[in-house]
C-alpha cells in the first residue's frame, strides 16, 4: 500500500514505477478521489464550526426575545447536522474506494531490479557447487520415492485428490530431519527466534501481507478463516498495529508450518511428483527492521537460505528477479534455485524479498526512537529457509545411487537415528 501524499507530490514518478511492472497509470485517478475526500473533510470542518457558532447564537437570540431568528438558526443547525452526517458517509465511501484501489496495486520495485517480461529475464547473481555427473540416467524424485515405498501419490489422491502425497518410513523421517536441521541452523547460528503460529487466519492478516484482495482465488477458505499460503502471513502480522521501540529492531524469526495453496493459476504445471502441491511444509524466515537496515537484511537473509544448501552440499544458483517475475508486495527479490539432476535443470527452492514499508503501511506497524513522539513505518522481509518438500526432492535426486537407494547427507545424519542410506 502507498502513501497518498507521495502520489500527490510525485504522480509522474509513481506512474513510471508502476509502468515498469506493466501496470497502467493510476496517479490521476487516485489524486482525484483523494481531492474529493479532502474537500469533504474541509466542508465537514467548516460545517461543524458553523453549527457550533449557530448553536451559541440561538441562545443569544432567545435571550433577546428574537424567536424568529432563533427558529431560523435552529433550522440552520438541523440542516447542518444532516449535511455533516451525509458528508461522513460520503467520506467513508471515498476512503474505502481509495484504500481498495491502493491495495490492488503492486509495490514499486527498486531501480536495480532488471526490466523483463518473465523468468527468462531474471539476472543470475552467483552460483555455488558443481552438479554431479552420473554414469547412468538419474531418476526423478517421484520415481525414486515410489520405488522405495516411501511416496504414495495414488493413495493420497484417493483420500484428497490430485497434488497430495503420503510420505512414509525413512523418507518421511528424512523430510522431518530437513525441517529440524533448518530450524536448528537458523536459530543457533543465524540469530532467529523460532515461532509456531496458527495455520488459520482472518482476512485482515492477509490484507496486511498483500495476499488479499488480489489473490483470493489462490487461498483456501473455511468459514471466517483462511488457511495460510505461507507463515509469512502470521509471522509478519505478529506486530500488526503496534509501535516497536527502535532499539528492539531488528526482529528475526524462523517458523516451520504447513502451507496451503489452491494453485489456481498453475493448471497443467508440475502435476507429477511433489514440485507443486496443495499442501506442503516450509521453514519461513521473517525480519522486521528499520528502514536503513532493509537492504543489508535482504542480503543477510538470502545468505542464510543459501547456507542451508551449502551445508547439504546441493548445487544452486541465485538470481535477481525481473519486473515481470517479482512478487506483488516485493521491492527486490532473490530466488535461489537448486539443481535437480532428475530434471536436469535448476528449480526454485527459496524466494527472499524485501517489501520496504509496503506491508507495514497495510498493517500499521511502526517504530519510534526512545524519547521521541514521531513514528515511522518499519520495513518487512520474508524468505523461504527453505521449502522443505523441494529440499527433500533435491536431496533425493542429488544423493541417489544407481540401485535406487539414497545416501543421507552428512548434515542430516545426526537427525536420522543412525540411518545412512535410505532403502539400504
Amino acid at each position: 500500500m502507498f502513501d497518498i501524499k507521495f502520489i500527490r507530490e510525485n504522480p509522474e514518478a509513481f506512474d513510471a514505477a508502476l509502468a515498469r511492472r506493466g501496470v497502467e497509470a493510476h496517479a490521476a485517478q487516485l489524486i482525484e478521489i483523494d481531492e474529493k475526500k479532502r474537500a469533504l473533510m474541509t466542508e465537514s470542518q467548516e460545517g461543524q464550526a458553523r453549527r457550533n457558532a449557530a448553536s451559541k447564537e440561538i441562545g443569544m437570540a432567545m435571550g433577546q426575545g428574537d424567536k424568529e431568528k432563533a427558529e431560523a438558526l435552529k433550522a440552520e443547525v438541523g440542516s447542518l447536522k444532516t449535511r455533516i452526517a451525509e458528508i461522513g458517509e460520503e467520506e467513508i465511501a471515498l476512503t474505502n474506494q481509495l484504500n481498495t484501489f491502493l491495495m490492488s496495486l503492486p509495490n514499486m520495485v527498486y531501480d536495480d531490479v532488471p526490466d523483463g517480461a518473465d523468468e527468462e529475464d531474471n539476472k543470475e547473481v552467483r552460483t555455488w557447487g558443481t552438479p554431479k555427473e552420473f554414469s547412468y540416467t538419474p531418476k526423478e524424485h517421484h520415481d525414486l520415492g515410489e520405488a522405495l515405498g516411501g511416496m504414495d501419490f495414488e493413495r493420497a489422491a484417493k483420500i484428497s485428490g490430485a497434488r497430495f502425497v503420503i510420505l512414509s518410513g525413512q523418507i518421511a523421517r528424512l523430510e522431518r530431519a530437513l525441517a529440524q536441521f533448518m530450524l536448528d541452523l537458523h536459530t543457533t547460528e543465524h540469530g532467529m527466534t523460532e515461532v509456531i503460529t496458527p495455520a488459520m487466519v482472518k482476512a485482515p492478516a492477509l490484507l496486511g501481507t498483500g495476499q488479499l484482495p488480489k489473490f483470493e482465488e489462490d487461498l483456501y477458505k473455511t468459514g471466517d478463516h483462511y488457511l495460510i499460503p505461507t507463515s509469512e502471513v502470521t509471522v509478519t502480522n505478529i506486530y500488526a498495529g503496534e509501535i516497536l521501540p527502535a532499539e528492539a529492531l531488528p526482529k528475526r524469526f524462523a517458523c516451520y508450518s504447513q502451507c496451503f495453496r489452491s494453485e489456481a493459476g498453475s493448471a497443467g504445471r508440475d502435476t507429477t511428483g511433489m514440485i507443486r502441491q496443495h499442501q506442503f511444509e516450509k521453514v519461513e524466515m521473517v525480519s522486521v527492521v528499520d528502514a536503513d537496515q532493509s537492504d543489508a537484511e535482504l542480503e543477510r537473509m538470502t545468505e542464510c537460505a543459501e547456507e542451508v544448501l551449502k551445508r547439504l552440499d546441493l548445487p544452486f544458483r541465485t538470481v535477481k528477479l525481473c519486473t515481470g517475475d517479482i512478487g506483488f508486495g516485493a521491492r527486490r527479490t532473490y530466488d535461489i534455485e537448486v539443481w535437480l539432476p532428475g530434471q536436469a535443470r535448476f528449480r526454485e527452492i527459496s524466494s527472499c524479498s524485501t517489501c520496504g514499508d509496503f506491508q507495514a503501511r497495510r498493517m500499521k506497524m511502526r517504530t519510534r526512537d526512545a524519547g521521541e513522539k514521531q513514528t515511522r513505518f518499519v520495513h518487512t522481509l520474508n524468505g523461504s529457509g527453505l521449502a522443505v518438500g523441494r529440499t527433500l526432492i533435491a536431496v533425493m535426486e542429488n544423493y541417489q545411487q544407481e540401485d535406487g537407494t539414497i545416501i543421507v547427507p552428512e548434515a542430516l545424519k545426526p537427525y536420522m537415528g543412525g540411518i545412512e542410506i535410505i532403502g539400504g
